[in-house]
């Protein structure tokens, strides 16, 4: 049986592209704790892995790089030549099904994230009319 349970946070933001066919494609590295650390040898696993279709388009919209997710799925290698002739192979994790780990504010979407981003740098969030009437002080 092929299967894959990680847990872990997103190195960046998710590399989403489309297919011919239009199929969308996420491409991803997760930061995994290890369950036990030893002192000499690294303590995190960073683990590549790939999301297609309706998967994918739901991590485009709501996790971004420090984001914390749940995925299982499966592992999936393969190998290619690249353009210097040399034969390379690969190792990934195709996320089949994606979940909400953490806390609240940890899960909030990219689009708020982005929101958050113009906040810092000095910029101003849009508050709509009539905002201030809805405040029970």
């Amino acid at each position: 049986m092929n299967s894959v349970q990680l847990v872990g946070r997103f190195t960046r933001d998710p590399d989403i592209r489309y297919a011919d066919s239009g199929t969308s494609i996420a491409r991803f590295t997760l930061a995994v704790d290890r369950a036990y650390k030893r002192e000499e040898g690294p303590d995190v696993d960073f683990i590549s892995c790939v999301a297609f279709g309706k998967t994918a388009e739901f991590i485009e919209k709501y996790f971004c790089k420090g984001k914390q997710i749940g995925a299982t799925g499966r592992i999936q290698t393969g190998s290619y030549t690249n353009k210097d002739g040399v034969k390379v192979y690969t190792t990934d994790v195709v996320a089949e099904r994606v979940e909400f780990v953490g806390s609240r504010t940890d899960t909030t979407d990219a689009g708020s994230r982005k929101q958050e981003e113009a906040a810092a740098d000095g910029d101003f969030m849009n508050i709509p009319d009539g905002f201030d009437e809805e405040l029970p002080f």
